[in-house]
């Protein structure tokens, strides 16, 4: 009986964190659902967690979103800076976790140790050097100063050597029998070999750089390029400011985490946990 009732016990715990962190999100989809007075009409009430029960406001707030913002625009902006930031961090940093992993070089430990330090340094300690850096090579207010600086991470250089140190040395070797040099290896045996680490980096960089608004902001003057979070702080600020259109935006600005990580999810844990090279 005790392993049951210690069941049951975990369940319900479960079900009430999963609560307590699905609540702000269903009240903000719900409050962007709805005309502007109804929001404060409904505070306190059951029907604070529901849309309009006209199916026609649903969208009215998003329309009148769209008519007054460019909207698209900054998605637009948001989606080129996630993906070349994604497809740039899977690249680098698996080609270093593969160097660290495969090659041996002098001061290849003290360089990896100084690189893990790197680590526990807040970004923000960073963030006014990598700014001098982007002006000296002067390309302020370009979408290549947004998306450089966040291409490198120790974390996911860590992760993928983890990974490629996991994949059996005699599968190596063989290929090297038939003639295959390092970079053949590289993309053809070790890194399919991980797609858990490959998952697992990309989610993470993808989500980084969708929630990123200081670098941005720091970096870029034209609007034109803005990402969408440094965008809702604009929207959040123009008058007149109405409640439903700042939960329509977030609502828009949170869809694509979602999607994301419930792709990625199957790998993503196998990363996080660091087990798995993908050979079955």
């Amino acid at each position: 009986m005790k392993k049951p009732f210690r069941r049951i016990v975990e369940y319900s715990f479960l079900i009430l964190l999963a609560c307590i962190f699905i609540f702000p999100l269903i009240w903000m989809v719900a409050s962007s659902m709805k005309p502007e007075a109804d929001i404060y009409v409904d505070m306190g009430s059951i029907q604070s967690l529901l849309p309009a029960l006209n199916p026609s406001e649903w969208f009215q707030t998003y329309q009148e979103l769209f008519s007054r913002f460019e909207v698209l625009k900054y998605v637009f902006n948001s989606i080129i800076y996630a993906v070349v930031v994604t497809g740039g961090s899977i690249v680098v940093n698996a080609m270093a976790g593969y160097a660290f992993a495969r090659f041996n070089f002098s001061g290849k430990k003290l360089l990896f140790g100084l690189l893990l330090s790197l680590m526990i340094v807040p970004v923000e300690t960073l963030i006014i050097t990598q700014f001098t850096i982007i002006h000296d090579l002067g390309i302020v207010n370009t979408r290549l100063a947004v998306v450089l600086p966040m291409i490198a991470n120790m974390l996911y250089i860590y992760l993928f050597r983890n990974f490629f140190k996991a994949v059996p040395e005699e599968i190596v070797e063989s290929v090297k029998l038939d003639g295959a040099n390092y970079w053949t290896i590289f993309w053809r045996i070790i890194l399919p070999m991980s797609k858990p680490a490959i998952a697992t980096v990309g989610t993470l960089s993808f989500i980084a750089s969708w929630n990123d608004y200081l670098w941005p902001l720091m970096v870029l003057t034209d609007t034109e390029k803005f990402p969408l979070q440094v965008a809702i702080t604009n929207i959040n600020s123009t008058p007149p400011v109405y409640t439903n259109q700042v939960m329509a935006i977030l609502t828009l600005s949170t869809i694509p985490l979602i999607i994301v990580y419930i792709v990625a999810q199957k790998y993503l844990l196998q990363g996080m946990g660091g087990s798995g090279t993908g050979i079955k």
